[in-house]
């Protein structure tokens, strides 16, 4: 039921900065929104419908440099649309699980992963307070409130740690943190003028330390 929904109210399209893959996209967040909470249950708001700058960002810079995660485990964290899990998938990961809290997320990603041929396993639920054994963790744009950046944060610096490879896209949200963080590659990525205000971020994929 969730991937009929994905696919009557979205269009499958190229993504923007990442035109290799394609995703079933929408073009207004608002209404979309409004449809996800017919059912009469609240509902997040639909993160999984745009391909959101660190996301792309992160999947142009793995399709890049396939050799960060080709034959590897990874884990694309918070994968809204599963934009970045295919990218990985694409650049010759293996095993790819896409993470997400909400369904619709991970339908949408079920959806786009089919869409350009790829595997992706899906694993719904919050993993922060647990140790993920992949041998690389992708995240774009999870810092985009101080909530969510205090969990994750801790949670992606654990991983670095233990010697994962850890990738975040990030266009400057409020809560990125100031310190480790080495900078890989930074882009000019083009968004919906009506998510981010501006037609381009400048976006950042960062490595982050253990400390």
């Amino acid at each position: 039921m969730l991937l009929e929904f994905i696919r009557a109210n979205t269009a499958l399209a190229p993504v923007p900065f990442v035109p290799e893959i394609s995703l079933f996209q929408a073009a207004e967040p608002i209404e979309l929104w409004e449809k996800t909470e017919e059912s009469g249950a609240e509902q997040p708001p639909p993160f999984w419908a745009f391909a959101w700058a660190g996301g792309q960002a992160l999947a142009r810079h793995v399709l890049d440099h396939p050799d960060l995660v080709a034959a590897r485990s990874v884990l694309d964290l918070a994968t809204g649309s599963g934009l970045v899990a295919v990218a990985a998938a694409v650049a010759g990961a293996t095993p790819v699980t896409a993470n997400d809290i909400d369904p619709y997320s991970l339908a949408a990603a079920s959806a786009n992963a089919i869409a350009n041929n790829v595997e992706v396993a899906l694993f719904e639920g919050d993993v922060l307070d647990t140790t993920p054994d992949a041998a690389v963790i992708l995240a774009g744009d999870v810092f985009y409130s101080r909530e969510m950046a205090a969990r994750v944060l801790p949670f992606l610096r654990r991983a670095a740690g233990r010697g994962c490879l850890v990738l975040v896209g990030d266009p400057g949200r409020a809560y990125l943190p100031s310190e480790g963080l080495i900078k890989r590659a930074s882009y000019d990525v083009p968004v919906i003028e009506s998510l981010e205000s501006v037609p381009l971020r400048h976006t950042t994929v960062w490595q982050v330390n253990a400390r």
